[in-house]
């Protein structure tokens, strides 16, 4: 990425619309569980995809804003496009980033040539001759799995309706299975599919910012956690813990939908109780694939130990009010 096409990008992210007030005398600590809820920085927070004209030249963008509590605001500029969608990958500390404050209404920023305009919408971007020279408009994606049927082989743990498939289980927001919660039916080699919705946590940092996680087997925990525009680390959304980081950050933004499908392969073991073969997994967030038949060589810590026999899904809780629905089990 050229620099001037850098400070294109960052000066993108110019002027913020003041949100309003970013908490309310209600405002749960910091914690929204809806986006019905959600201060107005939330409105801010998200992706925006667009072309900005650089010497001629329309260069494809995505931009990852991300809100950080008291008007605060970073932004990640990804070249090509969104991570999973047209981002071609590369060093996280090799982007471009901006972190910003509001004052008397706006957030001002100036590169050498440029003036950008961020709002809810779409951030307007101009030359400092006031040519207006491109347009990122904010896009809100889903998971091409969300929502996805139970085949009829399928073990239908949580459809909404009932917790009795958990131990523990405790419904809330009406459908909603919330976090810290396991299933009474135990699983060796299998496909699982399951939906989670992280809280909007501004004011969180890092393992403080929606922290759950989805053990296979109680053994291997898939990461969930609000990590949307972070590296993508193994102790991040998509990471197995201790094992192995995402090959891309598939995370979305708080408060929206997103899925897991794994794939799993248990361990194998002899008859002495000695491990011949290590687990096995496929996991696409999103759908996306971030870990492709990866070993796991051991089991992450905060569950349980490694062994033959069969056990259960287990819905990590970490204090945070992380949600699930759409859970459903196919044993191979």
């Amino acid at each position: 990425m050229q620099r001037p096409l850098a400070q294109l990008i960052l000066a993108a992210l110019l002027a913020v619309a003041s949100p309003l007030a970013l908490f309310a005398a209600d405002d749960h600590s910091g914690t929204y569980t809806t986006q019905e809820e959600a201060p107005p920085s939330y409105k801010l927070q998200g992706e925006y995809v667009g072309e900005v004209t650089v010497d001629g030249e329309k260069v494809k963008h995505g931009v990852q804003v991300i809100a950080l509590g008291h008007d605060k605001f970073e932004a990640v500029v990804y070249p090509g496009g969104l991570p999973g969608d047209g981002y071609s990958g590369g060093n996280y500390d090799d982007l471009l980033k901006f972190e910003g404050t509001s004052k008397d209404g706006k957030v001002e920023f100036k590169g050498d040539r440029f003036i950008g305009t961020l709002t809810p919408e779409k951030i307007e971007v101009v030359s400092d001759s006031g040519d207006k020279i491109g347009t990122m408009k904010k896009v809100v994606r889903k998971s091409p799995t969300e929502g996805a049927k139970a085949p009829k082989s399928a073990i239908v743990l949580f459809d909404g309706t009932s917790a009795e498939a958990f131990d523990n289980g405790k419904i809330v927001q009406g459908d909603l299975l919330l976090a810290d919660c396991s299933s009474k039916q135990k699983f060796g080699d299998h496909s699982l599919h399951l939906e989670f919705r992280t809280p909007f946590k501004p004011d969180a940092r890092g393992q403080g910012r929606g922290n759950s996680g989805m053990y296979v087997q109680s053994r291997y925990e898939v990461q969930v956690l609000d990590s949307f525009g972070l590296s993508g680390a193994d102790n991040e959304c998509g990471g197995i813990y201790k094992v192995a980081r995402p090959k891309v950050n598939m995370c979305y933004p708080p408060l929206t939908w997103q899925t897991y499908d794994v794939d799993f392969t248990a361990a194998k073991y002899d008859e002495s109780g000695k491990k011949t073969q290590d687990a096995k997994i496929t996991v696409k967030q999103n759908g996306v694939v971030i870990h492709e038949d990866l070993d796991i060589p051991h089991n992450t810590p905060g569950r349980h130990g490694e062994g033959p026999e069969k056990d259960s899904l287990y819905l990590q809780g970490h204090g945070n009010p992380v949600v699930y629905r759409n859970i459903w089990v196919v044993e191979k």
